[in-house]
């Protein structure tokens, strides 16, 4: 394995703007970068930087002055979500993504990690998806306008590589969870919405536990802090513009997934499918050979022990008061 030995100077002697450093996945790029020696780590608030507006992006870069700049910056929400605010997910995303790579271009910085979404594949993409199947159809409708601005990044990471020489990476992950997610049921992904709500179901003593969809479609989901890491591998090791799946290799359905969540959290009640409900995209797991030969990265925390992390997690921070 010394092909891939991190090299310990390579943080340790750079300027690394962070954005998106203060949420979810930003939050474990920023202990890994910190165990890796980093000094110099600029995480913009969207308080002082709204990176829709093109003065507010120069003025970031210039405070920042980076040699890598990781874009984890988002507007982004589940179904509901989705289907109510399109324009929103769409214009935010791509204004955001377009004008930092060409702005941190012009600047000269090192290099741009882009993080795309699994939301950017086509609704009917052959199982595993492979990045090659990227372009073959139109993407899952309920979050098309939030998946197609993001995938645009790849392919303005392609066009400025083969113009301008600039190093820049697309990597797609699939479906984040762990400690510290979101859990604001307008808001949040299929895991931590379910973990409130069977805990919730659960101390109301309720029979029922209603759940979106049908139960049939599937989904990966990669432990947040696994994310992070294979974010930085990428980032020390891999220079391409060709895309790179981030995955665990684990594919589920949502009723055994909502099984799980349920067993963990001792929610004693039934499962009650709302069929007038979108399921979303039918199937969704990924080939994750090219992230391995590429850069080395495995995923290491299983689905298993993630939910359990996670359930512990939400559990203690709703008894201390916070959630």
């Amino acid at each position: 394995m010394s092909e891939w030995q991190s090299d310990p100077g390579f943080w340790k002697t750079r300027n690394i703007c962070v954005t998106g450093g203060a949420g979810f996945l930003g939050s474990y790029v920023l202990e890994k970068l910190n165990a890796r020696g980093a000094e110099n780590i600029f995480v913009p608030t969207i308080e002082e930087f709204n990176l829709v507006e093109p003065e507010d992006v120069k003025k970031l870069l210039r405070d920042a002055d980076p040699d890598i700049v990781i874009h984890l910056a988002a507007n982004v929400g589940g179904i509901g979500a989705n289907l109510a605010r399109p324009a929103e997910f769409f214009y935010d995303n791509l204004m955001m993504g377009v004008q930092l790579m060409h702005e941190s271009w012009k600047r000269g910085v090192e290099k741009f990690v882009a993080i795309g979404t699994v939301c950017a594949y086509p609704k009917f993409t052959p199982i595993p998806f492979k990045e090659e199947n990227l372009w073959d159809g139109y993407p899952e409708e309920t979050n098309a306008p939030y998946g197609l601005a993001k995938k645009m990044l790849l392919v303005q990471s392609q066009a400025y590589r083969q113009q301008y020489d600039f190093n820049s990476l697309f990597l797609i992950p699939v479906n984040l969870y762990g400690p510290r997610d979101n859990f604001n049921l307008e808001t949040s992904h299929v895991i931590p919405a379910l973990i409130r709500k069977a805990l919730e179901a659960q101390e109301r003593g309720e029979e029922h536990l209603v759940v979106w969809g049908d139960g049939s479609p599937t989904r990966e989901f990669l432990y947040a802090q696994d994310a992070a890491e294979a974010i930085l591998l990428a980032a020390e090791r891999y220079n391409s513009s060709e895309p790179v799946n981030l995955g665990s290799g684990e594919e589920i359905s949502i009723k055994d997934l909502a099984e799980r969540i349920v067993d963990l959290t001792g929610f004693e009640g039934e499962l009650l499918w709302d069929t007038s409900r979108p399921n979303g995209q039918p199937r969704r797991a990924l080939d994750t050979s090219r992230a391995k030969e590429r850069f080395g990265f495995e995923a290491q925390v299983d689905l298993e022990e993630g939910l359990r992390r996670t359930v512990n997690w939400y559990s203690e921070h709703r008894r201390g008061g916070q959630g």
